[in-house]
């Protein structure tokens, strides 16, 4: 299984009102030295089914988000993440 897929896996399962960190996701995908391209792996998804909007940084603040950053943000607040 690529390193990819491994990461979608990881961010599938991530439960709503809930984040995980890049960091965390790269460990989890089997990588922890990764984070960085856990960043690039999922600046490139639009599947829905996989929500990267659920990936933050590890120092709290959002990151980014191939949608804006303002949509990651909503989205996070109507999961109950955010207030």
């Amino acid at each position: 299984m690529t390193f990819s897929l491994r990461v979608y896996g990881v961010v599938k399962r991530i439960p709503q009102g809930k984040t995980l960190s890049y960091k965390e996701v790269a460990r989890r995908a089997g990588s922890p030295r990764a984070h960085r391209a856990v960043g690039s792996i999922l600046s490139k998804n639009f599947n829905n089914t996989v929500p990267c909007h659920r990936v933050i940084r590890s120092d709290g603040r959002l990151g980014g988000y191939n949608r804006g950053v303002s949509k990651k943000k909503y989205i996070l607040k109507k999961e109950g993440f955010l207030k």
